[in-house]
């Protein structure tokens, strides 16, 4: 395992768009985003090809690869976050020089789409990247404190640390209107299956994970702990299709247990759908399984480290999630 040394204030991050182009971002937001990360003491540097955009509202795999491979190799650069998620960062990767990543070890940090970069990343040199914010999320102005806490957590300090649940949680466009937010009382974690687990963490967003699935970038399944998450074009069924994909992985009965995150509203998934999805299959007796975990694409979210090692504990005492090495 390789952990790549932490963000500390003075240090200088390249923002990059490995998936969809930062110009479809109004120039506020990415503000202030720039002022948020300032206050953490981190300067901004926007990647040279950043705002490229072609049909697909990204640009092309050349200047891509070009940003990252600089970001990675910079003398003057300590740590990246990439704009926003989005569907082709799968794109990069028979092109990437994984051995230049190795040597350079760097934060990366982003979600969504960038599961496929992180989980490649990690399959392709054992580096440690982070499942977190992009850069469009420090734009956000309201209920954004546990996502800040969460990302000095994991990113800017040592140590193990506990994934508490937040108190509350939105999944509004906030970045159309940064005024009128609509919060709900978080409910905290559900417990699916009992157990307790230690493991190696990989995952992210599950339908990206899974176009790994029989490839190079593909991580082992082997001692880990599995997080997974989906957006709002998932519902019950593609999940449930989508999750049983990764059991019918070569090396499945490596997964130690699993964490789930919070899913958006529009996927009409309930506790006792998501309930029935996992204790219908029988792979998964024996493992823990939580929900309503803060991470994917909700807000807020916390930082969990791809590569990095966790221990979860789920009883009728409740749960712990606990960030080993990160």
């Amino acid at each position: 395992m390789i952990v790549p040394k932490k963000l500390s204030k003075g240090d200088k991050i390249a923002v990059v768009a490995p998936a969809r182009s930062i110009s479809i971002l109004d120039n506020e937001t990415c503000r202030y985003a720039a002022e948020s990360l300032l206050r953490l003491g981190l300067e901004v540097e926007i990647s040279k090809h950043a705002g490229e955009k072609d049909e697909f509202g990204s640009s092309s795999v050349a200047s891509r690869v070009e940003d990252l491979e600089w970001a990675f190799e910079s003398k003057d650069i300590q740590g990246i976050l990439t704009v926003i998620g989005g569907f082709n960062s799968n794109e990069l990767l028979d092109y990437m020089d994984f051995d230049l990543i190795r040597k350079n070890p760097k934060p990366l940090c982003g979600f969504s789409d960038i599961t496929a970069l992180q989980n490649a990343i990690f399959a392709k040199t054992s580096m440690v990247s982070y499942s977190g914010p992009h850069f469009i999320t420090f734009g956000m102005l309201k209920g954004n404190e546990y996502t800040t806490e969460y990302f000095k957590k994991c990113i800017m300090s040592e140590g193990p640390y506990n994934i508490a649940p937040s108190k509350e949680w939105s999944n509004d466009s906030w970045y159309r209107d940064q005024e009128n937010r609509k919060f709900f009382r978080n409910e905290g974690y559900k417990v699916i299956n009992k157990g307790s687990a230690e493991g190696t963490i990989i995952g992210g967003n599950l339908c990206t994970l899974n176009l790994l699935h029989g490839t190079q970038y593909m991580p082992s399944l082997k001692d880990t702990i599995l997080f997974i998450e989906d957006d709002d074009a998932t519902n019950p069924v593609t999940f449930a299709r989508d999750f049983q994909s990764v059991i019918h992985q070569p090396g499945f009965e490596g997964v130690k247990g699993i964490a789930i995150g919070r899913f958006e509203i529009k996927s009409a998934m309930t506790d006792a759908l998501l309930e029935k999805i996992i204790k219908t299959k029988k792979e998964l007796e024996g493992i823990p399984v939580v929900s309503n975990v803060d991470f994917g694409h909700t807000t807020p979210l916390a930082t969990f480290p791809i590569g990095g090692t966790a221990k979860i504990s789920a009883d009728e005492n409740g749960v712990s999630i606990r960030i080993e090495k990160h």
